[in-house]
């Protein structure tokens, strides 16, 4: 058997060799904000990295421009690690995605060094548009997780967290129709579709009373009316219903959309609403794989905390899709202090700054200390599907890659 504390040592080094490179990556990306799907720039610094490091990469991979993935190692266990990097609208690395880009390739050139001593494969998979395009489930049904034992990726945040508190989430469009008419001269011939919205919207607001603590509905009116002396005769929403599970979010999505009907049918409109795709699941993290990532967090000296202990980071992630169909971890790692909170413009600052340099060496060195774990020391890859069944056995990872 390996001595795996010398194995990682090695590929500790790896990272410290290329340092200097990953970091030059991160701050060109962090520089130049792609949203999701347009990505090309962020895609071709970390392929050209990709490439540099001698590893088989494909561009442009499972049909999407902007995803990438690269491969190395012998027949063994297939340990996937995924990198994002797309940006948010008007705010651009707010959520530190330069960071989760940077630290997974990093893990990958280390784990690719011991990838055929070891008997392994690591696949890094680059995955556009998790901030609402849902890259990784798209990818997912075009096979990307197929072959593939085990996945993960870590994400800035304020602490080093075991988990992310990521539940299921779908959005919702809604458009009203009524009837224009002069709002002073004749309103009795009209119909309010912005009546219908502000009614759909209170009945929501009182549906909050009544829903799980951990369940959030948010929305936002998009149309509401050109003129105030005209009867609004169309009118448009676009809301988010979250549930901590993929079933919860079915039985919460029904409830929404009711209170949104009632909203038209006291106004005497009618109401158009569709659900978009993909919806994001719910995250099922790997305790069997949390134990060793943290264990190896703390080789650089960090302290991995369970959220229980905190206030938990509430969100939602595509990686969540990937978890229900491959044992998967999301762990969080601390770019700035806990006050501050991610999609904030002082977060980017952190993420661009030495904290999130600092957290791109760590978290490739933890996740590349995690792979050498899962492919040599003896149970681990087993113990960690053997989770991963238990928890499809419980319902907890449904094993679809979408709802």
């Amino acid at each position: 058997m390996a001595d795996l504390d010398a194995v990682k040592d090695r590929t500790d080094q790896v990272v410290d060799d290329w340092t200097q490179v990953l970091l030059e990556a991160s701050h060109r990306i962090h520089a130049h904000p792609e949203l999701g799907f347009e990505e090309h720039h962020a895609h071709d610094v970390l392929t050209t990295v990709l490439e540099d490091a001698g590893l088989d990469v494909t561009r442009g991979a499972y049909g999407l421009p902007t995803a990438f993935s690269a491969r190395a190692g012998g027949n063994g266990p297939t340990i996937a690690v995924l990198c994002e990097y797309d940006a948010l609208p008007g705010i651009g690395h707010a959520c530190g995605h330069n960071i989760i880009g940077t630290a997974g390739v990093g893990a990958g050139i280390a784990a690719a060094t011991v990838a055929e001593e070891l008997g392994g494969t690591v696949l890094v998979l680059g995955t556009p548009a998790e901030e609402g395009g849902g890259g990784k489930i798209v990818m997912a049904e075009r096979g990307a997780f197929e072959g593939v034992d085990a996945a993960l990726m870590v994400h800035p945040a304020g602490v080093d967290l075991a988990r992310f508190g990521a539940i299921a989430v779908q959005q919702l469009e809604v458009t009203y129709h009524g009837r224009a008419a002069h709002a002073a001269a004749a309103p009795q011939a009209g119909r309010n579709a912005l009546d219908a919205a502000v009614l759909g919207y209170v009945n929501v607001a009182a549906l909050r009373q009544h829903i799980r603590p951990d369940e959030r509905i948010h929305g936002i009116f998009t149309e509401s009316g050109h003129a105030a002396n005209v009867v609004p005769e169309r009118t448009a929403a676009s809301w988010m219903v979250r549930s901590p599970s993929v079933r919860g979010l079915e039985k919460l999505k029904a409830r929404v959309l009711a209170c949104l009907e009632a909203g038209a049918a006291a106004a005497g409109c009618t109401m158009e609403h569709h659900w978009l795709d993909p919806a994001f699941a719910d995250m099922v993290d790997n305790a069997p794989m949390i134990e060793r990532y943290g264990a190896n967090l703390a080789r650089t000296g960090r302290t991995l905390v369970d959220p229980s202990d905190l206030r938990a980071i509430v969100g939602s992630t595509d990686m969540g899709n990937v978890s229900h169909v491959v044992a998967s971890i999301h762990p969080m790692i601390a770019v700035s202090p806990p006050t501050v909170a991610i999609h904030t413009q002082d977060f980017v600052r952190y993420a661009g700054g030495p904290e999130g340099d600092r957290a791109v060496v760590d978290g490739a060195k933890a996740m590349a200390a995690t792979i050498v774990d899962l492919w040599a020391e003896p149970g681990a890859l087993e113990e960690a599907q053997a989770a991963f069944a238990a928890d499809r056995e419980s319902g907890r990872a449904t094993g679809s890659p979408t709802i």
